[in-house]
Parts: C-alpha cells; structure tokens; sequence
C-alpha cells in the first residue's frame, strides 16, 4: 500500500533536481552582468519564482499536506508545466542574450560575463528539460489517479 500511495504523488528527489539547477541558474543570473535589465529581470523572476514553488510543494510533500488527495496530483501537474513553460521562455532569451554578446568574447572583460552566461543557459536548457519530464510524470499520475 506504502508503494502505490507514494506512486500517486510527487517523489522529493526530482524536486531536489529541480532545486539544484533552478538554484544554479538563479545564482548564475544573479554573477552575471547583462545590459539588458528586462531581460535579466525576467530570468530572475522565473528562476527565484520556480525555487520558491518547487521548495513550497516539496516542503508540503514531505510533511504529508497533500493526505492522498488526487487534487494534489492536480496542483503538481499545473505547477509543473508553468514552470516548464516559464524556463523556456527564460533559457531561449538568456541563449538569444548570450549569442548577442558572443562577439564581445574576444575582450577580456567580457569573456567571464560570456562563459556565466553560457553556463546559465546550459542549466535553464536542463531545468526545462527536468520541468518537462517531471510534468509528462505528473500527468501520466494524474491520467491514473
């Protein structure tokens, strides 16, 4: 009965994943020096929104809030895909900043700035790609249930 249950329901280790690469873009985001304000702004809201989501439904996770309830399954399926939704449009415009800026590499001031915002994408490319595949999960629980 123990396995079913937790099968039903968000397992705490992919909303680790999904804290650790959030946490690392909001980090990187947050070195890096970008001239466009709007742009870092929007990154930063998404990346600072989904760690504050994620880390509330994994705190409601581990203390037993969700008390085998379906909507549950509900609330992770939505939650998850507009964070998905959300990290892809973040990722695609930190990619298209980065490839803006790449002409700037050769000077040295700008090489730090370009290889931060590199890293930056590469973890938003992977937070989506963990955003997507926590959703699929959750919706195919969520078909389940």
């Amino acid at each position: 009965p123990l396995v079913q249950e937790q099968s039903s329901h968000t397992h705490p280790f992919s909303h680790l994943c999904l804290q650790i690469f959030g946490g690392l873009v909001w980090i990187l985001v947050a070195a890096s020096k970008v001239s466009d304000s709007m742009l870092q702004g929007w990154v930063m809201f998404v990346s600072v929104f989904c760690f504050v989501m994620t880390a509330t439904l994994l705190f409601l996770y581990m203390c037993g809030a969700h008390g085998g309830s379906s909507s549950w399954v509900t609330l992770d399926v939505i939650c998850q895909g507009t964070a998905a939704l959300f990290y892809l449009s973040a990722a695609v415009l930190e990619a298209y900043y980065t490839y803006i800026i790449k002409s700037f590499f050769a000077i040295p001031q700008w090489r730090s700035i370009y290889q931060e915002n590199v890293a930056a994408v590469v973890f938003a490319f992977i937070a989506t790609l963990l955003y997507v595949i926590h959703k699929i999960y959750s919706l195919r629980r969520w078909k389940s249930s």
